[in-house]
């Protein structure tokens, strides 16, 4: 069975697969969850690390993972889960039993995400499908080598790719499927997703959740 894949909102995305549950960067949960098998941060700033949030869907035996730059933010925080693990850009590892892909997330000539920030993006690979989550990125010399079946990219521009860029990015990689996050709410008009849509290539299935 294929994943349920939920952009939650902004770039809080939730995954259930084969009951097991993973988030990518909890923000704005509405209630108290409690349910997460493995969670994954792509960087520090707080629409995208929210430890209220984490702990609001983490429960005891939940795994944590999140880039090693942030090591010192995290461990001055309480209450997150026990198991934790950073990882380096460019790395592979495994993660609650699924292979993932660490891949960087910079920006190229804007200053919100230097490539030095450490800032990252996963592919995290589930019994039926690849997911490649993105995190806060332009267009990059290492992102457009990534090979999934899902790609979540952030289409609300200023600090990330535009829409056209988002759809530029999805038609060197791709995937099967694009789904396009980062706008309508902290940034980005609810219109990012059509244009996103209107210029993916023939033959990507574009799904818009926000």
């Amino acid at each position: 069975m294929k994943p349920n894949i939920q952009v939650l909102t902004h770039s809080s995305i939730r995954i259930e697969d084969n009951g097991k549950v993973v988030y990518f960067d909890p923000f704005e949960v509405k209630k108290e969850y409690k349910d997460a098998d493995l969670i994954l941060v792509t960087h520090a700033h707080h629409d995208h690390f929210s430890p209220d949030d984490i702990r609001k869907v983490a429960k005891p035996d939940t795994l944590l993972i999140y880039p090693e730059a942030m090591k010192d933010k995290v461990k001055a925080q309480t209450g997150l889960p026990a198991a934790q693990a950073a990882v380096l850009p460019g790395t592979r590892t495994e993660a609650a039993g699924y292979p993932l892909e660490v891949i960087p997330a910079y920006n190229i000539g804007k200053p919100f995400h230097p490539k030095k920030a450490g800032g990252v993006g996963y592919v995290l690979q589930l019994p039926e499908e690849s997911v490649y989550v993105a995190g806060d990125t332009d267009i990059t010399e290492e992102n457009r080598k990534v090979r999934c079946d899902v790609a979540l990219v952030p289409a609300g521009g200023t600090y990330t790719m535009t829409a056209a860029q988002a759809a530029e990015l999805v038609n060197a990689i791709k995937p099967k499927k694009a789904i396009p996050t980062h706008y309508g709410s902290v940034v980005g008009k609810p219109k990012d997703g059509i244009a996103f849509r209107e210029l993916v290539e023939p033959g990507i299935e574009v799904e818009l959740q926000i």
